[in-house]
């Protein structure tokens, strides 16, 4: 998530950089055949202006949608620290208080299940964008991911004795384990009589909560934008960038007549043909960026930021000295 006030044009061109030298080569080709005869190629405005409108309805749809996700995603993060940290209380009240093994051992069990979420929620899906051209550049460039340079198995070992960690390893979704973990602890403390019905009730409550809270952001994770509408979005982008340099032709081969430019204003087609592509193909990015809340862009929901600040936190409520650092931005972006 970018932290800072805005994104400069700097960086907007250097992350649009690949595609406008595209947009350039497709406003340059037909300028020149039609400076050296071709004027057949010239169209009129009218049809590629309507497909222009249709185009800009169709792409503000999509980024309505896309902001729509991003914003459900960080909603459903927003509770999780809400109801860890009610979690932690509760443990650590209904139990034997800061310095009891079992609360503390219940503490770093959500921990791993935090990480675990956030590893399973940062796995590149074939549908998502990080894998393009220009994505990767500007994560080279201007921030890392974390879930990418640590192994999740090495951030593990930091929660879980042996055998959890061993155990939760052994299972494909590691994360719903995690709470599974902690329910049949939970009902073992139960019987051993350390909680009453009512905080066993209390507890299990939230484990219940976490799982909901897991399911809704699995469902963004795992379920795309409709490829109809991104695929008809796509076409109709692609159709408008084609013809908009051949439809501003004959405007500007116009505009210098019975001047001295005549003859010479036909050539700022290709950077205002350029510019006006230009736009469009950015706006869809952005709504691109934002799609896949998880999936490690610049623009994503910042889990890792999250998950450090709930482990400050509930590590703060036992009195611990050693906390953890929190994640601060870098070149204004926290993952």
């Amino acid at each position: 998530m970018n932290a800072g006030k805005k994104y400069t044009l700097s960086e907007f061109i250097y992350w649009t950089r690949r595609h406008i030298y595209k947009l350039l080569i497709l406003s340059t080709i037909p300028t020149i055949l039609y400076f050296f005869g071709w004027k057949f190629l010239s169209i009129t405005w009218v049809p590629v202006a309507m497909l222009g409108t249709a185009v800009a309805f169709i792409v503000g749809f999509k980024n309505n949608a896309s902001y729509g996700r991003l914003w459900e995603a960080r909603q459903i993060y927003g509770a999780i620290i809400n109801d860890s940290r009610s979690f932690g209380v509760k443990v650590r009240d209904f139990l034997g208080g800061k310095t009891d093994s079992d609360v503390t051992a219940i503490f770093y069990r959500h921990f791993a299940w935090l990480t675990a979420l956030r590893y399973q929620l940062r796995e590149s899906r074939v549908w998502e964008n990080m894998d393009q051209k220009n994505n990767i550049e500007y994560l080279n460039s201007y921030f890392s991911i974390p879930e990418r340079e640590t192994p999740l198995e090495e951030e593990l070992k930091k929660y879980l004795s042996e055998t959890e960690h061993s155990y939760l390893l052994s299972k494909k979704n590691r994360a719903t384990q995690a709470l599974a973990l902690q329910s049949e602890m939970i009902n073992s403390l139960h019987k051993k009589g350390k909680l009453s019905d009512f905080q066993q009730m209390q507890l299990q409550t939230n484990l219940s909560l976490f799982y909901e809270h897991q399911g809704k952001a699995e469902r963004i994770k795992n379920f795309p934008y409709p490829r109809n509408f991104s695929s008809i979005t796509t076409i109709l982008l692609y159709a408008f960038v084609i013809l908009v340099p051949y439809g501003l032709l004959k405007e500007f081969d116009g505009m210098g007549k019975g001047t001295f430019l005549e003859g010479c204003t036909i050539w700022l087609n290709i950077p205002f043909a350029t510019m006006l592509t230009w736009v469009f193909v950015s706006l869809d990015l952005v709504g691109e960026s934002s799609v896949n809340p998880f999936e490690g862009n610049a623009n994503d929901v910042p889990i890792t930021q999250i998950s450090r600040t709930i482990e400050i936190d509930l590590r703060d409520m036992l009195d611990e000295t050693d906390l953890p650092k929190p994640i601060t931005p870098t070149n204004n972006i926290v993952m």
